[in-house]
């Protein structure tokens, strides 16, 4: 149980952040549900994807294995399922409605993946998984939803937008992974990761301003 609630614990921190910073009436939780228990299952095909890849050996020891295994095949997937199940939606009406949505879904996924490692490595891990690969994914999803947010509500230019949500995400997560690869990784890791989050609180201002003034 203990190990269930440390690695639960940074999902709920980042969720309900993200939820409460948004300054117009909030998104009913059940479709938030719906959208992170999505996220949560695209684990597994994904793992399946991933296991298929290693076997055959593809892209072993070159460069664009993170970019291709990692960040463009989990941000496609949750890409594709926010275009299916969220973007139409009747309550996806503001800007910010798809960062919440965006941060949901990667913290689904980030959710089975830190459970799975937490009780395969033990809990000395879980406060460098809550650090980086959890925040990360947050963060990619935010990214992706400002730009779905974008997407829904230009009159312009709104493929550029969709084609934006998933290739940005996608190669951060990408340059993510390499990082991580690399022999002195938390030296690249930590600004790469401030970054982010000052990027993150950025976007997360301009998604709750444009509805206002109605860009």
């Amino acid at each position: 149980m203990a190990l269930l609630i440390t690695a639960v614990a940074p999902i709920i921190a980042l969720m309900t952040y993200i939820y409460l910073n948004k300054k117009m009436e909030l998104e009913p939780l059940s479709l938030i549900i719906r959208v992170f228990i999505v996220g949560c299952l695209l684990v597994f095909p994904i793992m399946f994807i991933q296991y298929g890849i290693e076997q055959e050996q593809h892209l072993t020891g070159t460069v664009w294995k993170p970019f291709l295994s990692a960040g463009f095949l989990e941000e496609f997937f949750k890409w594709f399922f926010f275009l299916f199940i969220v973007f139409k939606h009747e309550n996806f009406d503001h800007h910010y409605d798809g960062i919440i949505y965006g941060v949901s879904l990667s913290l689904g996924f980030a959710t089975v993946e830190n459970i799975i490692y937490i009780f395969s490595n033990g809990i000395e891990i879980a406060f460098l998984r809550a650090v980086f690969p959890v925040s990360s994914h947050a963060l990619f999803g935010l990214i992706m939803g400002y730009y779905m947010g974008k997407a829904k509500f230009r009159t312009d230019r709104k493929k550029w937008c969709i084609a934006f949500a998933l290739v940005i995400p996608a190669l951060l997560h990408g340059s993510y992974g390499y990082m991580v690869s690399l022999p002195a990784w938390l030296y690249s890791l930590l600004p790469f990761m401030v970054i982010l989050w000052v990027v993150g609180f950025q976007l997360i201002r301009l998604a709750n301003t444009h509805h206002l003034q109605g860009k």
